[in-house]
């Protein structure tokens, strides 16, 4: 089949390259020259596991192909996916102006009947919007009664997880307003369901939600973890021990029942924002994700508030190892990191910092900048002379690091763990103060 993916940025990309896996014949189009040119020479804007080999091959066999030319691209496509970025507004609803440029775009070229689908994190009511301006954009060129349809399709990928959950998907929402469109998209995803039938076709404004609805209640999942950490440490309870109990109750399940330094990335923060501005806009009260939203910031101030009152509130000579500065790990995605707010928090009380990051550095960089901060090419490099170690990161190698060698490094042997990542009684027989969340460490 035939496709057309509008935007290369995390979606875009990882959407587009899975479908040519398959055998489809895929357009990538984006406005940015310099990032297509790169594309084409196998060079990605971001780091994905397994994503380059995949680009690379299907470039090379022909399936996969990157243009600046939308007319070019879509050519005679049947699907149009919109795959850009929907940034919060400072009312902290999402901005939609890149997705109906695109539609604008679409409308102002397509020569047949073509399925434009938001691919993007879009709100209830886009479609609408979308089908509107292909339609005025037709009606300019004399062409009002060439047949579309627009569909929504959220996407439901994990950074650090992408091409195997889009791949092998949970399930695959398609909102559609006719069996048409329905079966169209259906018939494209057939390879990806093979060993059992995950579509779910319903109404357009129920798909445009369900993808809102999933991040917030993952959100706030997040948040009652943090909250009940603040508990456990006010009453001597163990926040693992709490975990362990509720998520062994199948209504429950484990994941994302970890307390930590709270959530950051691309999507949690600005979906959880668009449904409270969504909410408010339809008369509602958004009682839970304010609070989630609130949680969520006040979880990094209290990580400083926790650095201070051990190392004081003059930090001007202390240096403060970093290990990890992603807002997760396998990805090199800072958009909203926990370790901006904190790095920043503790550099205002005159701090330096030696910092390590298997894949972010350089895009921390760019955001952070270098005032204070050295950016090391070792974990171990980060340690030296260091007066305390703040993990901020869950990568995978720090999970089991050499302690004997990381007490002879430091200055102090002191950390401040943001992931909860290591047993409290093990550092103290390691012979480190040991501050974690919402267990019984040094706090």
């Amino acid at each position: 089949m035939k496709l057309a993916v509008i935007g290369t940025g995390y979606v875009g990309l990882v959407t587009g390259t899975c479908f040519a896996d398959m055998g489809n014949d895929v357009w990538c189009i984006d406005l940015d020259e310099k990032k297509i040119q790169n594309l084409r020479k196998g060079v990605l804007p971001i780091f994905e596991p397994g994503l380059e080999e995949m680009v690379k091959r299907n470039y090379a066999e022909g399936r996969l192909r990157f243009t600046t030319n939308l007319s070019e691209g879509i050519g005679d496509a049947l699907f149009a996916f919109i795959a850009v970025g929907t940034p919060s507004d400072e009312d902290g609803s999402a901005d939609l102006q890149h997705v109906l440029d695109v539609a604008r775009a679409i409308g102002g070229c397509i020569q047949k009947y073509t399925i434009v689908i938001d691919k993007s994190t879009v709100p209830v009511g886009t479609a609408e919007k979308v089908r509107r301006v292909v339609r005025e954009e037709l009606a300019k060129r004399g062409r009002a009664d060439m047949e579309f349809d627009v569909v929504s399709n959220p996407e439901f990928l994990k950074e650090g997880n992408a091409v195997e959950d889009f791949i092998k998907p949970d399930r695959i929402i398609i909102g559609a307003d006719n069996k048409r469109a329905a079966e169209s998209m259906r018939e494209l995803y057939s390879t990806f369901v093979r060993k059992g039938d995950r579509v779910m076709i319903m109404d357009v404004p129920s798909a445009e939600l369900t993808k809102y609805a999933a991040n917030a209640m993952l959100a706030t999942r997040i948040s009652f973890m943090n909250e009940l950490a603040g508990l456990c440490e006010a009453s001597g309870a163990d926040i693992e021990s709490v975990r362990r109990g509720i998520g062994s109750d199948s209504r429950i399940g484990n994941d994302f029942l970890y307390a930590g330094i709270g959530y950051g990335g691309s999507c949690f923060p600005k979906d959880v924002r668009a449904l409270i501005y969504t909410l408010k806009k339809h008369r509602s009260e958004a009682r839970i994700l304010s609070a989630v939203e609130e949680v969520n910031r006040l979880q990094r101030a209290l990580f400083i508030n926790r650095v201070t009152a051990h190392m004081g509130e003059n930090l001007k000579r202390k240096t403060f190892a970093v290990w990890g500065l992603a807002f997760k790990p396998l990805t090199d995605d800072m958009r909203e990191a926990p370790s901006i707010d904190i790095i920043s928090g503790l550099r205002e009380r005159g701090a330096s910092f030696k910092a390590y990051d298997p894949i972010a550095a350089e895009n921390a960089r760019k955001i952070i900048g270098d005032k204070n901060i050295e950016y090391v090419n070792n974990n171990y490099d980060a340690l030296v002379g260091a007066d305390a170690l703040l993990l901020l990161t869950e990568w995978h190698h720090f999970r089991k690091p050499d302690f004997d060698k990381m007490k002879g490094m430091m200055k102090h042997p002191v950390i401040f763990d943001g992931r909860n990542q290591y047993e409290p009684e093990k550092m103290k027989e390691f012979g480190f103060t040991y501050f974690c969340i919402g267990r019984k460490s040094d706090v």
